[in-house]
């Protein structure tokens, strides 16, 4: 029996909600509201399927602040569990936290009992292949002590010689690789060149000794405000390998954009918290479909990115503040090209990023995408583009 002056319990993704009485199991919560919360263990704190993240802050579309103590302070069991098996930082085990006071509560997909799939097709088109990464093997002189050189330097002469690629740099990554794949591999080498956007010189992203006889992959992700699908292309042969899909958890802080600008404009850290959330869903979706493929994350070098607006902003660790408000002002509406690690995606560490240009305030990369991949401006038809997302 509930009071109306029960605690207030929502759980993201599912929305669902409902008061529940001061030291209910977030467990026993979750499966008298149907939401899909795993569990195989009978609530003993063994299993770990049931593991949430409580959320805390202001939530302006619920009309809740949560505090620091919305959930019984952590116990022994958990202490237990985290000391045998690690758990990741912010999550509880839902059969061991107890609600104290109002609370967002999100499920993970792993936590969930029928994890929801989300794929997006992807459409076979005829192109002509044209990366800005490309695979070289070359054969690169010995050191002479007659005519001193760095080995770096001769590759670069080699990579020019045997290739035609003049100014083709390497940093200090490729140097930290460089000395052992060489005599590894008999002063033969298969390097993967970055030809850059035209606008810089050609870099070194990585050395193989001999031969390589394996690929190298690109990853094109469309960021949604719902859901995040990515599709792994090989860049050799153009196949796609493997598509994937997740939910974004940003949903938690709202399920639509303007709530999530909402929650930045009244959250001090509203943003980054925010940042930190797709970022690290965007990694989850790189490591599944590098699994899906069989393949090394690190094996992929490019990855091209299409979002609206505030997932861009936000993507990029931009407060999306400017686009809740008249004129609607984007930070940039220019392509980025970016290093995965600058915004901490764990691929190849020198792999290039690009993200499409935004176009308006509340028209994104994602628009500028289909025009460039449906172009429009080639036929004398008419053509209506409909995008229903969240």
């Amino acid at each position: 029996m509930t009071a109306p002056d029960d605690p207030l319990v929502i759980f993201t993704p599912s929305g669902k909600r409902g008061r529940f009485p001061a030291g209910t199991p977030v467990l026993t919560a979750a499966r008298q509201l149907g939401v899909d919360l795993d569990s195989v263990c009978g609530g003993r704190g063994i299993c770990s399927k049931c593991q949430i993240t409580p959320a805390y802050g202001d939530f302006p579309k619920h009309g809740l602040t949560v505090t620091e103590d919305a959930l019984t302070p952590w116990n022994a069991v958990e202490e237990r569990y985290k000391s045998k098996r690690g758990l990741i930082e912010g999550r509880r085990l839902g059969c061991q936290a107890c609600i104290a006071g109002n609370v967002v509560i999100d499920v993970p997909p792993e936590s969930q009992v029928h994890k929801q799939v989300v794929r997006k097709r992807a459409e076979a088109r005829q192109i002509v292949m044209d990366p800005a990464t490309r695979l070289y093997y070359v054969e690169v002189a010995e050191p002479d002590m007659h005519e001193p050189s760095g080995d770096l330097e001769r590759l670069e002469r080699a990579l020019s010689d045997q290739w035609g690629l003049a100014h083709v740099k390497g940093d200090l990554r490729t140097l930290q690789m460089l000395q052992p794949a060489l005599r590894k591999g008999a002063w033969s080498v298969t390097c993967a060149v970055y030809h850059g956007d035209g606008l810089g010189e050609a870099r070194i992203l990585h050395v193989w000794p001999g031969f390589y006889e394996g690929s190298i992959y690109g990853l094109a992700i469309d960021l949604g405000s719902t859901t995040i699908a990515g599709h792994l292309c090989d860049l050799v042969t153009g196949e796609v390998l493997a598509s994937t899909g997740l939910m974004n958890p940003q949903i938690r802080f709202g399920e639509d954009l303007m709530s999530r600008v909402s929650y930045a404009m009244l959250n001090p850290n509203g943003a980054a918290e925010m940042t930190r959330a797709v970022r690290g869903a965007m990694n989850a979706l790189v490591e599944q479909t590098a699994a899906e493929a069989r393949i090394a994350p690190e094996l992929i070098f490019e990855a091209v990115i299409v979002c609206n607006p505030v997932m861009h902003h936000l993507l990029l660790g931009i407060d999306p503040v400017e686009l809740g408000q008249a004129p609607f002002a984007l930070a940039t509406a220019s392509a980025q090209t970016l290093w995965a690690s600058e915004i901490d995606m764990r691929m190849h560490p020198d792999a290039r990023i690009y993200i499409l240009p935004c176009i308006a305030g509340h028209v994104g990369a994602d628009a500028a995408a289909v025009a460039l991949s449906e172009a429009p401006n080639q036929s004398d038809e008419l053509m209506l583009v409909v995008d229903v997302g969240t």
